[in-house]
């Protein structure tokens, strides 16, 4: 027989955070600790995805990042942008800097794309600190009409 320990507040935490975890609303992280060495990289860049009947559509937000850096693979339903996003220009000591919020460092991100997708058609433009990405659906992704026959 158990006995029971009114101070085994560890056990009651554990039982608690597994009830939210299993059933409770999902939330992405507080905190964004996005290019910090050891800490978890937030999800860089922010990405909008839509769709029409023949296309996907990605917008990724990612000013300051090198054009050049960017590398794009798609493989069936899942799209992998990475690159990097370059320090201050100029040769700018760190010890210098009073204050450092806008991260810079290489990034990935991979992300599942609602349907599947021609890979050899995908286009990539970059314009204004924002990477256009477009992405044909591939014929079995299209929608199709059917038609009914009357009997």
């Amino acid at each position: 027989m158990a006995t029971w320990d009114p101070f085994d507040v560890e056990s009651l935490q554990r039982q608690v955070n597994q009830a939210f975890e299993r059933y409770g609303p999902q939330f992405p992280p507080m905190f964004r600790t996005a290019f910090l060495p050891g800490r978890a990289a937030r999800e860089y860049p922010l990405i909008n995805i839509y769709d029409d009947q023949n296309a996907l559509y990605l917008e990724a937000l990612a000013p300051g990042a090198d054009p050049a850096s960017f590398n794009i693979a798609v493989v069936r339903d899942t799209l992998t942008l990475s690159g990097e996003k370059p320090r201050a220009p100029g040769e700018v000591k760190p010890e210098a800097f009073h204050r450092e919020e806008r991260a810079a460092g290489k990034f990935a991100r991979s992300i599942a794309l609602p349907a599947e997708i021609d890979e050899s058609k995908v286009k990539a433009e970059y314009k204004n600190g924002l990477l256009l990405i477009t992405a044909p659906k591939s014929e079995k992704a299209k929608p199709r009409q059917i038609s009914v026959q009357v009997a």
